[in-house]
């Protein structure tokens, strides 16, 4: 169909005007974003958050150590170096002494936790190896929240001395809880050197632990 020059002229320019207007970029204002403070919600996590390392024991109150070489480990032994380590504690203590070290007894090995002024475990840890325990006992006459025991001390020279070292504990029971705790450890102790070799094969238990002393009550 033929148009006249103008209206083909008119018509080109609006179909240009058309697909420049698809094709052109137009640049708009960007919409307006309205931030919302987030509600207070509490997370829930199937992965349990990291810890500090505590320790398992008895929160006892160290009363110190005291030589006990040439001493015979007869009944009641430790019954003069507790007596003497009690005097200086009550001596130096207030009317509340919290507890200052946490014991800790092991198969092979007790470790005495010391503890700072909050009640909690440092890095000072004194070990006591159970094959070098020669007596313990929770039989005291100065007081029955005594646990004691009798520890070989390897001197730098190969020497070596007896020191009885004595805690109080909070009652009675778990005076008597360690004592029985400690029996376990050496048995187990003393079956695992059996094993190695290291103790004569003839040689029981209640052999080698008769020196031990544990009060059921």
């Amino acid at each position: 169909m033929w148009q006249p020059a103008t209206e083909r002229l008119q018509h080109f320019q609006t179909m240009l005007k058309t697909k420049l207007n698809v094709l052109t970029l137009r640049k708009e204002p960007l919409p307006t974003v309205i931030f919302h403070e987030p509600e207070a919600i509490e997370l829930c996590t199937t992965t349990p958050l990291m810890k500090t390392r505590t320790h398992t024991g008895c929160k006892v109150t160290y009363l110190g150590k005291m030589s006990t070489t040439g001493m015979p480990f007869l009944s009641g032994c430790t019954e003069k170096p507790v007596i003497e380590l009690w005097k200086q504690h009550t001596l130096a203590r207030e009317d509340i002494y919290p507890a200052n070290a946490l014991l800790e007894i092991r198969p092979f090995q007790v470790w005495l936790h010391h503890l700072d002024l909050k009640g909690e475990a440092t890095v000072h840890m004194d070990t006591f190896q159970v094959a070098r325990i020669a007596y313990c006992t929770a039989d005291h006459n100065v007081s029955p929240n005594i646990f004691a025991w009798v520890y070989r001390e390897i001197n730098d020279d190969l020497s070596y001395q007896m020191d009885c070292h004595a805690v109080e504990c909070e009652s009675k029971l778990e005076a008597k809880k360690l004592a029985h705790a400690m029996m376990e450890a050496f048995k187990k102790t003393f079956h695992s050197m059996k094993s190695d070799g290291r103790i004569h094969r003839n040689s029981s238990s209640e052999e080698v632990s008769h020196e031990f002393e544990s009060d059921d009550g």
